[in-house]
């Protein structure tokens, strides 16, 4: 497994371009901005992109969807319930000042329990909401690509238009009963693993708690 991290957008978003080493096929998970960078670093690679996978359909993690897609025609994979999010990403990216380019329609709903491929790896979806309601986690082969559900030392925000800090508290359980090695690709900020997180995350140790209204 090759995991190559693309930081990108105002909002120092963490794009992963994930592939398989050995067949070069590979997928770009949320791919939030600056598009035209992501097709470079998919081709100067040298992997065929076989398909975007999104954790959530906030702004930041989808802005890119749309230069992507038209460079390589592949499958946008996105959970049912955030496809009211990802319809107003152009509406939600005015509010934040940002020019956001609509992305085509999603090709491929996902749902708990699928298995995904890219070349010979295979990823388990996880249903993981809470800061937002289609929010999924891809995990396999020792990784997950976590989106903004878990964070270095954090967790994701819950003050957000259609969050619930009590869908998250449980998604953040499901999270910490993989195994401690298992690393944790986050949406934002540095990778981390399930056994640090549990041992020092305040969320995951209890000393803090998210505020359900």
């Amino acid at each position: 497994m090759i995991v190559r991290t693309l930081t990108v957008g105002p909002f120092q978003e963490n794009c992963y371009l994930l592939a398989d080493g050995d067949t070069r096929e590979a997928v770009l998970v949320d791919p939030g901005d600056e598009g035209a960078r992501l097709i470079a670093a998919v081709e100067h690679e040298g992997f065929t992109l076989r398909a975007i996978w999104i954790t959530h359909a906030h702004v930041d993690h989808i802005g890119g969807i749309a230069e992507v897609k038209r460079r390589f025609d592949v499958p946008v994979c996105l959970h049912p319930l955030d496809r009211p999010l990802y319809d107003l990403v152009v509406e939600i990216g005015r509010k934040y000042g940002l020019q956001v380019e609509a992305p085509p329609p999603p090709d491929h709903e996902l749902a708990d329990g699928d298995v995904l491929t890219v070349g010979r790896l295979s990823f388990d979806v996880l249903h993981v909401p809470g800061h937002a309601p289609g929010h999924v986690a891809f995990v396999g082969h020792g990784a997950a690509f976590g989106g903004d559900c878990l964070f270095a030392g954090s967790v994701g925000r819950t003050d957000l238009p259609m969050s619930d800090p009590r869908a998250l508290e449980r998604s953040l359980q499901r999270l910490a009963a993989l195994p401690p090695e298992t690393v944790v690709y986050c949406g934002h900020g540095p990778a981390t693993t399930v056994g640090d997180e549990t041992r020092s995350n305040p969320f995951l140790t209890g000393v803090a708690r998210l505020k359900i209204s």
